[in-house]
């Protein structure tokens, strides 16, 4: 730097003594050059690093050159070696010539520049989003003529300009077009090269100053214009010659603390040409930070002395910024080192996230806030909650900000005091108002709804809500979590669900402790913090799938939660605080019972949801079912009709789980084919080049889709090729899909067409109609596939050894046949063989049901030895599924006795009860789904224990319409039941 002192404070006494400037360029540049050199050799150190990665293209003015010819030089950094400069010499010499010349364009196409003018000498890459312009640039560049005029883009009056993002000009500069555009253009501008185009992206290299006379055309902005030269000046003017070196020498200090300066400097004395006092000006402006206002002004001036006189401000400008930063740094540096240096980083941070609203640590500022929260509901607050939350905030403000403790304490104050104390919704105790939103969504249920409807009675007598525990049991697909938002709309209380399958933390339940990293409270408190209101309806799904790992038993951490008595003052852990719960209405799903612990299963009230028999299924699958999905797929009621036969089919043949889960699923998938089978009929009608349309009277047009199918294959036979026409029409622009959709391929009607009389051709617009889509059972299964069921009976009159029993599983009720038959005969060869992936409970039970038979038949027929000397074996079919229970014990005995008489049993009978070794038919479970599968079988007679009588009484008409019913205590009623002549005992 001191060598850089020296040889700059060295050339200026040379420059006075012996600058003599002539009435020619070439007199001046040597010594301007001189100047000049003085501020490369501070970047020659930088060169080729500088280099790497840049191209930069300068050109000469004609207006500086004896000869009127305009020479640009295109530098790529490539050619650039930093090893030496024969390289670089030989790329700053590349001269291209440009024909024609500059001066010869008096019209130009516009270019808006949103953020700073082009000044001559300098590129500028631009975004051009008009694709007009874009697209006559491109073209204007290959009829070599790549010139274009750039013209700054004028403020919007009344705008501040340093408030506007350069985003939003440039959107604002393609919202103009032609005039518009115009007025808000600086009249004077440059002349630019086009260099290269790639995209949007267009790069300019000034040449010259312009000036707009007159627009030629709007789109793009085409304008006519003035080529503007200098205006001329005395190169003797000892005033001209002592602001050009004014400039030069603040230039050369601004280079002392300026490395973007620097870089500008390096490249420029390397590829400039003939280096003057109009071309130093523009130089110092195009370098400067100087806004786009004050750049414009030193564009427009065209005498010499007053544009040095402007560049010499805005450089001096420069300078006074960068001693300003200087001492900025300067006094910074003195005060910081170290962990003084931590600590102003993270006060500046804080002020900035304070000035922004992010984020404070201000304690007083925190306390306020959360003083704020407790006030609306403080009176309702518990004592000993207020007294925490104070203890708390004392607590707050002792602590270091920056100490582990006070997150922790911050975090448990918000949580604290974000907590609804006190705060309840208000309740709809209209139980009219409640029976209809329970019957809007869901049809049948009349268990459920009326449990519902009795708290709601319960609690309009007292006057105030009350919190319990129900539990809905039943198969997936029967709505047992629909049913909990719907009973939280009908009374009117907020809603919350976490499903519990599969936990096995405690703490999910109870919250951490709040010394734990990452410590959270448990469900219940993010239940409060999220619903807002202290008696929302809680809904805790699957609640018979809980685990049990290391963490814990969370099915005993629940007895809190749910136990009446207790949730009062539920306790969490993160909290340390008791919490009301009292008020608030759990609900539990599970599908199946057994599964749920018993402390658990003790403090719920159970409703058992055994599933829809098929005309609840109907109901549900044409009201609810159908409706939602046919919105949801976009499809109009009067595009298609599903018969109930097709809904019955489904149901029967597709669907026969408990649930309606699957048989939504089906629904779904039969308006997804149709709406596609629409989307295609309607792109098939759409007008391609339809020249002629046949005529034919509305009978021909309708029939079923047989006939449509016949006429369209007779239609192949006859097709004739059109004359031009590169495509085949239909003749038949309409045709009817009635029952099969998948007859008419999707490009069939294009592949065929009618020859007809031309007398009945003429000329329209083809038809937009899509014809209505009917579903029904002749093809459903063009919908959803082949049966996935098959009738349940599989004997008309069951045959010798085989007795139909009713069973319950996991998706409902099932009927299954249980089959004996006699392997060998022999004296004393009584025994019995097991198979049906049978378990031991049903093994066990085949053994008494073999023992009971015996007596029986000891008792019908003494002198038949047939279970003694018989080898018999007992199979249930569909061995690969797992089969366990007492209930089939009298099935069992039923098909033992038939094979031993030779004796089928009557006609439309099913039967299931346990059996002991002394005949007594004890109860079993799952009556309803039982029953439903016995009617879905089309049973007529049905045996269940006498025990299992008051739960039938229980079921609704529809389900237990038409079925004539026995409820016996011992087997022999059953014998004279299955064996008897239509004989009533036990009913």
């Amino acid at each position: 730097m001191l060598k850089l002192h020296t040889r700059l404070h060295a050339l200026t006494p040379s420059l006075s003594s012996s600058l003599r400037l002539g009435s020619t360029t070439d007199s001046a540049s040597p010594i301007l050059r001189a100047a000049l050199s003085s501020l490369r050799s501070l970047t020659r150190r930088s060169r080729s690093s500088d280099l790497v990665g840049h191209r930069a293209f300068f050109c000469s003015d004609s207006d500086s050159s004896g000869d009127g010819s305009d020479r640009v030089v295109h530098v790529d950094s490539k050619a650039v070696d930093s090893e030496g400069e024969e390289a670089e010499s030989k790329s700053s010499s590349a001269i291209v010539p440009t024909n024609p010349r500059p001066e010869d364009y008096l019209t130009v196409l516009a270019l808006p520049l949103p953020h700073r003018p082009l000044f001559p000498g300098f590129y500028m890459p631009i975004y051009v989003k008009d694709p007009k312009l874009l697209a006559a640039l491109q073209e204007s560049r290959k009829r070599q003529a790549p010139y274009a005029g750039a013209f700054l883009v004028k403020d919007e009056p009344g705008t501040d300009p340093s408030s506007i993002s350069g985003s939003e000009s440039e959107k604002n500069i393609y919202d103009f077009k032609g005039k518009e555009l115009l007025n808000r253009l600086h009249e004077v501008g440059t002349l630019a090269q086009i260099s290269s185009i790639q995209g949007d992206q267009v790069v300019l290299i000034g040449h010259r100053r312009l000036q707009i006379t007159e627009m030629v055309s709007e789109e793009p902005l085409t304008v006519k214009v003035d080529h503007l030269k200098d205006k001329p000046y005395n190169k003797d003017d000892d005033v001209i010659k002592a602001t050009s070196f004014e400039v030069i020498s603040t230039l050369r200090d601004v280079l002392k603390t300026s490395s973007l300066w620097r870089d500008h400097v390096q490249t420029y004395t390397q590829h400039i040409g003939d280096f003057n006092f109009p071309r130093l000006a523009d130089f110092g402006a195009a370098i400067s930070g100087a806004n786009k206002l004050q750049c414009q002004q030193v564009l427009e001036e065209l005498d010499v002395y007053k544009r040095l006189k402007l560049t010499l401000e805005l450089v001096k400008k420069e300078m006074e910024i960068s001693k300003i930063q200087e001492s900025i740094a300067k006094a910074i540096e003195e005060k910081i080192s170290g962990e003084q240096r931590r600590y102003l980083l993270n006060e500046q941070l804080k002020a900035i996230k304070k000035e922004l609203g992010l984020e404070t640590d201000d304690k007083t500022a925190l306390s306020a806030k959360f003083r704020e929260r407790l006030e609306p509901n403080k009176d309702k607050i518990p004592p000993h909650v207020l007294q925490v939350i104070e203890e708390e905030l004392t607590k707050l403000q002792l602590l270091e900000a920056s100490s582990s403790e006070f997150n922790v304490t911050r975090n448990y104050l918000d949580w604290l005091t974000a907590l609804p104390w006190g705060n309840y919704s208000d309740e709809n105790f209209d139980v009219l108002h409640a029976q209809q939103i329970l019957d809007e969504d869901h049809y049948g249920l009349a268990d459920v709804k009326e449990r519902i409807l009795e708290f709601i009675a319960v609690g309009k007598l007292r006057g105030t809500s009350q919190g319990k525990i129900i539990c809905l049991s039943g198969p997936p697909g029967v709505g047992k979590t629909s049913i909990g938002r719907s009973i939280a709309r009908a009374l009117n209380r907020k809603f919350f669900r976490f499903s519990v399958g599969g936990l096995s933390d405690v703490a999910e339940i109870k919250g951490h402790r709040r010394t734990y990293i990452g410590a959270m409270p448990g469900k219940m408190v993010q239940c409060l913090k999220n619903v807002g209101t202290a008696n929302p309806l809680v809904l805790i799904d699957e609640v018979d799938k809980l685990g049990r790992g290391h963490a814990g038993d969370p099915a005993s951490a629940m007895l809190e939660l749910l136990d009446p008595e207790q949730n009062a003052n539920f306790l969490d852990h993160y909290l340390d605080v008791p919490i009301d719960l009292s008020k608030v209405l759990f609900v539990c799903t599970a599908n199946v019972v057994e599964n749920i612990p018993s402390p658990l299963l003790d403090r719920m009230e159970v409703i058992a949801i055994a599933g829809y028999i098929t005309d609840e299924k109907m109901h549900i699958a044409r009201d609810y079912l159908e409706k939602s999905t046919r919105e949801a797929c976009g499809i109009k009621p009067e595009e298609v009709e599903v018969t109930d036969a097709a809904l019955l089919g489904l149901i029967e043949s597709y669907c026969r789980e408990a649930g309606v889960r699957n048989l939504q699923k089906h629904i779904e998938k039969i308006y997804r084919k149709i709406a596609l089978q629409l989307v295609r009929q309607g792109a098939s009608n759409e007008p391609a080049i339809v020249e002629a349309q046949v005529v034919e009277p509305e009978e021909t047009l309708v029939g079923c889709a047989d006939e449509s199918s016949q006429k369209l294959v007779e239609s192949e036979t006859r097709a004739e090729p059109v004359e031009d026409s590169s495509h085949e029409q239909t003749a038949e622009t309409s045709v009817e899909v009635d029952a099969v959709p998948t007859d008419l391929p999707a490009d069939q009607p294009s592949d065929s067409k009618d020859v007809t009389d031309p007398k009945t051709i003429q000329e329209s617009k083809p038809t937009k109609t899509v014809e209505k889509v009917v579903v029904d059972t002749s093809n459903l299964a063009d919908f959803v596939g082949k049966p996935v069921f098959h009738a349940e009976r599989i004997y008309d009159r069951t045959p010798v050894g085989v007795v139909m029993g009713l069973a319950w599983t996991a998706m409902g009720g099932s009927t299954l046949y249980i089959e004996t038959s006699q392997i060998e005969q022999g004296e004393g060869k009584g025994a019995l063989n097991l198979t049906g992936q049978l378990g031991d409970v049903m093994k066990e039970s085949a053994q008494i049901a073999h023992i009971v038979a015996r007596s029986i038949l000891v008792e019908k027929e003494p002198d038949n030895p047939y279970f003694a000397n018989s080898k018999l074996h007992l199979h249930v079919p569909a061995g690969a599924t797992p089969k366990d229970g007492p209930s089939a014990g009298c099935t069992m005995i039923t098909s033992l006795l038939s094979l031993s008489m030779k004796k089928p049993v009557k006609k439309d009978l099913a039967m299931t009860g346990e059996v002991t070794l002394t005949g007594k038919i004890l109860p079993i479970g799952g009556v309803k789904e039982k029953t439903i599968a016995a009617r879905r079988s089309e049973v007529k007679t049905i045996i269940f224990p006498l025990a299992n009588k008051r739960d039938f009484d229980e079921l609704a008409t529809n389900v237990k319409e038409g079925l004539d019913v026995h409820f016996v205590d011992d087997y022999r009623q059953i014998f004279d039941i299955a064996f008897g002549d239509d004989q009533k005992t036990g009913k």
